[in-house]
C-alpha cells in the first residue's frame, strides 16, 4: 500500500474537519473524492499531500510516517495539485513545469539531460509543448490546468493528489481535463486521487469512489457500489435516480427536484 491513512483527524483552529478517517489508496486506481461541501473532501486531500499536519492518526507513504520522510523524498513519489494555483506573473510554462524537477536537484545535482527529457515528455503528455513560451497567465483555464499537471508529471512521481481539478472550467474543459487524467491512468500506470463535485464525471472516470459526510467515509468502492439511490440520500440529502449512463453505462445521477413528488 502506497498511501494511507489511520484514525487521522484534521482540522483548522480548535474545530476538527476529518474525525478518525481511515483510507487505503489502492495501488493502480483513480479515486474521486465526493461529498456535500464543508464535509472535509479538500482536507484530507491536504492532509494526505503532507500541506496539513494530523491532530491524530497518521498518513502512511509507503509504510512510513509521511511527516517524518524528509521533503524531497516525498515530492520524488507524490505530486500534489492544489486548488486554484497561483503563478507568478510572466512565469512561462516550460519555465513552470521545470519547477517539477526541483526535488531531484541538488547542490552536486544541477539540470541534467534526465530533466530536460522529463520536461519535454510532461509538456508532450499534456498537449502543452506548442506553448511551452507562453505566460501561463495567458492561458485559458484549461490550458492553465494542463501546464500544472504537466509541472506535477514532471516530478516523475506515480502518485498524483488532484484537489478538484476541473474548478471554473467549462464542461468541454472538464472533459479535456479528465480525459487526460484517465490517459495518465491507463498510460502511464500512475494511482491518482482527485477531489470532484461532479458525480457524474466522478463515475465515469474514476475507479473508485469514496464519499464522505462530516468529516468520515459513509462509503467507498467501485462506482456503482457507491452512487446509490440511498446513499446520495445519505450523504447529499438527495433524492434521485441513478441510470445507466448511456454512453459509457457508468452511473447517472439524476436528481429529483423538491418541486416534483
Amino acid at each position: 500500500m502506497r498511501l494511507e491513512a489511520r484514525s487521522l483527524t484534521v482540522g483548522y483552529g480548535d474545530r476538527a474537519v476529518v474525525d478518525g478517517l481511515d483510507l487505503a489508496v489502492l495501488p493502480g486506481t483513480v479515486t474521486a473524492v465526493i461529498g456535500p461541501n464543508g464535509c472535509g473532501k479538500s482536507t484530507l486531500l491536504r492532509a494526505l499531500g503532507r500541506l496539513l499536519p494530523a491532530r491524530s492518526g497518521t498518513v502512511l507513504l509507503d509504510g512510513k510516517s509521511i511527516t517524518t520522510t524528509p521533503t524531497r523524498e516525498v515530492a520524488k513519489v507524490l505530486a500534489m495539485l492544489p486548488q486554484s494555483p497561483q503563478a507568478p506573473e510572466g512565469l512561462t510554462v516550460a519555465d513552470l513545469v521545470a519547477r517539477g524537477r526541483h526535488p531531484h536537484q541538488s547542490w552536486y545535482r544541477q539540470w541534467s539531460e534526465e530533466d530536460e527529457a522529463a520536461v519535454a515528455g510532461a509538456l508532450e503528455m499534456t498537449g502543452m509543448a506548442d506553448l511551452a513560451e507562453r505566460a501561463v497567465n495567458e492561458l485559458s483555464g484549461g490550458q492553465r490546468q494542463r501546464a500544472w499537471i504537466s509541472m506535477a508529471l514532471a516530478q516523475g512521481t506515480d502518485l498524483l493528489l488532484l484537489d478538484e481539478p476541473t474548478t471554473y472550467l467549462d464542461l468541454a474543459h472538464q472533459i479535456d481535463v479528465l480525459d487526460l487524467v484517465g490517459r495518465l491512468h491507463r498510460d502511464g500506470g500512475r494511482t491518482i486521487v482527485m477531489v470532484l463535485h461532479d458525480l457524474n464525471l466522478a463515475a465515469r472516470y474514476a475507479t473508485r469512489l469514496v464519499a464522505m459526510r462530516d468529516g468520515r467515509i459513509v462509503a467507498e468502492g467501485e462506482p456503482e457500489a457507491v452512487l446509490t439511490e440511498q446513499t446520495l440520500l445519505d450523504v447529499f440529502a438527495l433524492k434521485a435516480k441513478v441510470v445507466p449512463d448511456p454512453v459509457t453505462a457508468t452511473p447517472l445521477v439524476i436528481p429529483i427536484s423538491h418541486q416534483h413528488p
